[in-house]
């Protein structure tokens, strides 16, 4: 399997199939084999028809898979659409060195990237719900009982990054969006902490017919900055899209400000960590920025 991360631990079928016949003998009858896209973080392999194993890539992926097997099962029954609830946590074994989960499968497709310009009017009239759905997703992990929960990989506040993003501004040329980062670090901090998923990416993310119906990689969820959540706005929905998900998620000037922020410092450091190993991730985030300037020149 292709490496994304120099310090990647390589894993296939083989090591998993070994892995789950030696810990879980009553899946061990089940056909095993690559699923058909992989996270960043995780190597993913199917089980089964219903079932998947999942099997951290690096050392700092292992404590993410921990914490989903700790918190999903308690959130997901209150979230609108479909969860991959782990269902056992292996033990480090046969030469692999971290824990490592079985989940269950969803079905869907990742949804294709926004492009307004080409869109039917019954296509863009679907991207709209896809928006409502994903600020109704948002506004669900914002509600919940933040007592006793983790913190996420995205702090707050937007603090310690300035000469990391000035920096990478000047080397790709683009210090116009310096302003956008000036709000987002002088927009007002949020009143408290709450639950978010932190990695609502397309790739973690499943639809059917237009419509949002599973999501997937809880292994950033926690207590953070609410605007952080909002940068799918920007890596998946166009500016007529990206309105309507603002209006259904009703976030303020200030947090829209901080939502711009982390969008340009996830872009920004994907490009500078991960561009040339992942293409596909490069890519997005030049689609992040090319929206973020469109929406400066105006």
């Amino acid at each position: 399997m292709r490496t994304t991360h120099p310090d990647e631990v390589p894993t296939d079928a083989t090591l998993a199939r070994r892995l789950v016949a030696a810990q879980f003998p009553e899946w061990a009858h089940l056909p095993i084999g690559a699923a058909p896209s992989q996270g960043t973080d995780n190597a993913m392999y199917r089980l089964g028809d219903e079932l998947a194993v999942r099997l951290p890539r690096m050392p700092w992926a292992a404590a993410p898979l921990e914490r989903e097997y700790r918190w999903l099962p308690l959130i997901a029954p209150q979230l609108p659409v479909a969860a991959p609830l782990p269902l056992a946590l292996g033990r480090p074994a046969d030469g692999y060195p971290w824990h490592w989960t079985v989940c269950r499968w969803l079905v869907g497709e990742h949804p294709p990237v926004d492009d307004e310009a080409d869109a039917s009017s019954s296509a863009l009239a679907g991207q709209h719900d896809l928006a409502r759905d994903l600020a109704a997703f948002a506004r669900a992990m914002r509600d919940l009982d933040p007592d006793g929960a983790p913190t996420t990989a995205w702090p707050l506040p937007l603090a310690g990054e300035d000469d990391f993003v000035s920096g990478q501004l000047a080397a790709i040329g683009a210090t116009e969006l310096d302003a956008i980062w000036s709000a987002a670090r002088s927009a007002r901090p949020p009143a408290t902490r709450t639950w978010i998923h932190g990695d609502l990416s397309p790739g973690n993310l499943l639809v059917a017919d237009g419509r949002l119906t599973g999501v997937l990689d809880f292994g950033t969820m926690g207590l953070g900055d609410p605007a952080s959540e909002h940068r799918v706005a920007w890596n998946l929905l166009g500016r007529t899209t990206r309105e309507t998900y603002r209006a259904a998620v009703d976030a303020d000037d200030d947090e829209w400000a901080r939502a711009r922020g982390w969008a340009l410092l996830q872009a920004l450091a994907q490009l500078a960590h991960v561009a040339e190993r992942h293409p596909p991730i490069a890519a997005g985030a030049r689609r992040v920025l090319a929206e973020l300037l469109s929406e400066h020149a105006d």
